[in-house]
């Protein structure tokens, strides 16, 4: 396996090789600008913020009982006729699927896209077992055959230029493919369907679990998430624990809700309602189906100041907006969760010593918390992850002793007015010198940006006198 980027690297480290690609600058802004002009075109003339709060509702009440809602699952999946397995983190989940692999006798598997197959690292540990493993979606079958990784929860390749995917395909056609978008797609369809029709196990996440009738729900834009889970002989859902709703009721909230959230669409265009094997006399479907139900570290986060993270759809909005993931990316977030949603998952389930600075990778400018479809306080929850990160002693201690002087300086109206007054007339001195950059940490703020020169009199002194 490869190196890991969170331990080998930091986050400046990552986002400064981002920052060093022109295309990722202007991709990422640009697609995330239309997502945020689709998911607001597609709620106009509705009531969103209602929408919003019926499926925040349903988020915090499914995890309040959480435990009940996966047994009331459980039940009903195996009166289905699937297979429930129960997997307390990410080594449990792959030998799960692995040893279900080995007793189908499988040799080729086919994958509809999943962030949670991405968080248990699934495909190397297939790979090793000798297993041929396809990505079936467009943007993850490219990733795949780059050896790369998504980059944003909803569009995989969005950090790719269409010239980086005409050259992967090109290479697995051993010849040069035309730049055209349609002909690339149909050569990836031509060379998938072959995937298809040849795989013994088709593995697939869960957008929900509906609990009371045992049904697992799959929102894609392409028709490869039917063709892996009804093809194949062996069907393979993995879920974590959290998407489990209780009722078909709740389900008509949560599907305009991710769709519109995730896409700006009215639905998407496949909806499948997964609920079992194929019975007697049923022309599709898989012989025998089967239900992972991940924990990975969310039981941990039941009952503490962290619980609503669990309510996400991984519906990728808050990244659309953060205006740090528009600069720098997924990949800076050297995890599989980019963006806001990231800095709060990454730290939680891999711990502060991995994921403790990504948090600290943020403007605190609310936008994820206006946008996510069920209202998860994600600037709370970010704060409060700074906030462990000093208690825990993992801030370095110029950052410490920057914010203890910071609060004692500005925690009188005298002393505040004193060092602004000192502060200002340093930064003016070294603006006009043209020195800011030289100004340690603080001179990062003037590196690509012209700062204005602070006032020789400061605003409230001259409304003072003014009085």
């Amino acid at each position: 396996m490869s190196e890991d980027p969170l331990t080998s690297s930091t986050f400046a480290e990552r986002a400064r090789v981002q920052l060093a690609k022109p295309f990722l600058r202007e991709a990422v802004p640009r697609a995330t600008d239309i997502a945020v002009r689709d998911l607001r075109e597609r709620f106009a003339g509705h009531d969103y913020d209602g929408l919003r709060e019926l499926g925040r509702e349903i988020r915090a009440r499914t995890m309040a009982d959480l435990e009940d809602a996966l047994a009331t699952l459980t039940d009903a999946l195996v009166a289905n006729g699937i297979h429930v397995h129960h997997a307390a983190d990410a080594a449990a989940a792959r030998e799960h699927i692995r040893r279900i692999c080995r007793e189908s006798d499988a040799a080729r598997v086919v994958k509809v896209k999943s962030m949670a197959t991405e968080e248990i690292a699934l495909n190397p540990a297939l790979v090793a077992d000798g297993l041929e493993v396809t990505e079936t979606d467009l943007g993850e079958y490219v990733v795949q055959l780059d050896g790369d990784r998504p980059s944003h929860i909803i569009a995989p390749i969005i950090h790719k230029t269409r010239a980086e995917v005409r050259e992967t395909l090109s290479r697995v056609a051993g010849r040069e493919l035309p730049d055209d978008a349609s002909e690339l797609t149909d050569f990836a369809r031509e060379r998938l369907r072959d995937a298809f029709m040849d795989a013994d196990v088709g593995i697939s996440g869960a957008n929900f679990g509906v609990a009371e009738t045992g049904t697992i729900v799959l929102v894609t834009n392409e028709g490869n998430g039917r063709m892996c889970t009804s093809m194949p002989r062996i069907h393979i859902a993995l879920m974590g624990i959290e998407r489990v709703i209780p009722t078909l009721e709740d389900l008509s909230v949560m599907l305009p809700l991710i769709t519109g959230a995730g896409t700006g669409q009215l639905i998407t265009s496949y909806v499948s309602m997964l609920s079992g094997p194929r019975g007697e006399g049923e022309p599709d479907g898989p012989e025998a189906m089967h239900v992972v139900l991940l924990d990975n570290g969310r039981r941990a986060l039941l009952g503490t100041e962290y619980q609503e993270v669990l309510h996400c759809i991984r519906c990728g909005a808050c990244q659309n907006v953060c205006p740090v993931y528009r600069q720098v990316g997924g990949h800076a977030y050297g995890w599989v969760y980019g963006g806001p949603i990231g800095a709060v998952l990454t730290p939680l389930f891999l711990g502060t010593e991995a994921g403790g600075e990504l948090p600290q990778a943020s403007s605190l400018c609310g936008a994820c918390d206006d946008i996510c479809p069920v209202k998860i306080p994600l600037h709370d929850l970010l704060l409060q992850l700074r906030r462990t990160r000093v208690d825990d002693g993992a801030a370095p201690w110029r950052e410490r002793l920057a914010a203890e002087l910071w609060a004692w300086a500005w925690s009188s109206p005298r002393r505040y007015r004193v060092v602004t007054r000192v502060g200002g007339e340093v930064v003016r001195v070294m603006a006009a010198a043209g020195l800011m950059s030289s100004l340690g940490p603080l001179g990062r703020w003037a590196r690509g940006r012209t700062l204005p020169t602070p006032a020789r009199r400061p605003f409230h002194s001259r409304g003072e006198r003014d009085v």
